[in-house]
């Protein structure tokens, strides 16, 4: 099943997405009440539900969740080679990569469905082509097949960047968080998880074709299988010693061969960041497209640098 949110005549709706229309939730359940509801109890809702109001033509789809929190791993040995020679001088992958599905949290507040994005002043603005899972269950120091279970469903992620920034503040030992945390674009719905496991190779890995164009070129193309790790692993990761709960957004990171401008910098292509009015068009096999244009930055307030300060450890007199 699919599932989302969608604008229609002015009103927000949640409910259920097919090819003959958007059928809104009963008793005026949102995607967060029905993904911590889990997946059992879906086929009873969709009978309930009626049937479509309108045309998916007719509706504009918003982000098809409101994360409760977004974690992004780094999944994908070749994005990290390319990322790395454009960063470092060389292709390097860290040795400590290999032990663990490392990632960073992101902002929530800034999450946006298909459209348009406004991002901040950058010189070198980039798109990320992801696949993302929806957590559907709470859990603590699961296994990795707990953490599979735990699968809610799946959505593509947008972790658009902006690389001079994220350069900057990794200087400082710390982010990326300026440098990422302006849009994080998903959609254009969730499908549940076992719309999916055809697609699950002998490894456990969902070979999914993931492919995505700049105004109508493709850029890069892999299969979501080439990551480091299954899903359920990093479900599992997220929650040592931690807690993962419903509403959770685990992002896979860039796949590789295109999948960001970075890496194809890094590997000696001179294609131009993105500007104002691009469009990323991003397609991933069995969930569908995720379609973002480029609008423009806004120049904010100015923050002084740092003062000078004595160090002084009392006040003078």
């Amino acid at each position: 099943m699919r599932i989302g949110r969608w604008t229609r005549s002015g009103a927000d709706e949640d409910g259920f997405i097919e090819d003959a229309g958007v059928i809104p939730f009963p008793d005026g359940l949102t995607v967060t009440d029905v993904v911590a509801g889990g997946t059992a109890a879906l086929a009873g809702l969709r009978a309930r539900a009626g049937e479509p109001v309108a045309a998916l033509a007719d509706v504009a789809l918003r982000s098809p969740i409101a994360p409760a929190s977004v974690r992004d791993f780094v999944a994908f040995e070749e994005h990290v080679e390319g990322v790395s020679a454009g960063v470092e001088g060389k292709s390097h992958v860290a040795d400590e990569w290999y032990e663990f599905p490392t990632f960073y949290f992101t902002n929530p507040h800034t999450i946006t469905g298909p459209g348009e994005i406004t991002p901040p002043v950058t010189r070198k603005l980039d798109f990320e082509l992801e696949v993302a899972v929806v957590v559907g269950a709470h859990g603590t120091n699961l296994s990795p097949e707990d953490g599979e279970r735990a699968i809610f469903g799946y959505t593509i992620m947008n972790d658009w960047s902006a690389r001079d920034l994220q350069a900057r503040e990794m200087q400082v030992r710390l982010g990326p968080s300026k440098g990422k945390d302006f849009a994080t674009s998903l959609g254009p719905w969730i499908v549940t998880a076992d719309e999916l496991e055809p697609f699950r190779d002998a490894d456990g890995f969902l070979a999914l074709r993931a492919e995505v164009c700049v105004n109508g070129e493709l850029v890069g193309e892999d299969l979501v299988s080439n990551a480091g790790w299954p899903f359920g692993e990093f479900v599992a990761y997220a929650s040592r010693a931690a807690k993962v709960v419903p509403g959770d957004v685990l992002g896979s990171g860039t796949v590789g061969n295109g999948g960001c401008l970075g890496e194809l910098w890094g590997r000696g292509s001179d294609r131009p960041p993105l500007k104002t009015g691009d469009e990323v068009r991003m397609v991933v096999e069995g969930i569908g497209e995720l379609v973002g244009t480029v609008g423009a930055a806004v120049e904010p307030p100015a923050i002084p640098p740092a003062r000078k300060r004595s160090r002084a450890r009392r006040r003078s007199d």
